[in-house]
């Protein structure tokens, strides 16, 4: 495995997490009454506990984006002047 192809799978796995990242927030703001009506099936959830159970979802997902894709990729890019 070259840093190329490492380089390259890292991008597009940090595209492809933010347009899941992405997708998630516009469907949340978008449809929010019906991802409610949704989990409610399931689970007792207040308004604000379901706010912030997603706030904190996406939050969670975002950090990972960066410490799993986004530094890596970083490093690797710094390297390639070496």
């Amino acid at each position: 495995m070259t840093l190329d192809f490492l380089r390259r799978v890292l991008l597009v796995s940090l595209l492809f997490n933010y347009a899941v990242l992405l997708a998630w927030f516009l469907t949340f703001t978008c449809a929010r009454s019906w991802m409610q009506s949704l989990h409610g099936r399931w689970f007792r959830l207040s308004d604000s506990g379901f706010d912030a159970l997603h706030y904190g979802g996406m939050t969670l997902y975002k950090i990972g984006i960066l410490l799993f894709n986004l530094a890596p990729l970083i490093a690797l890019w710094l390297i390639r002047g070496n």
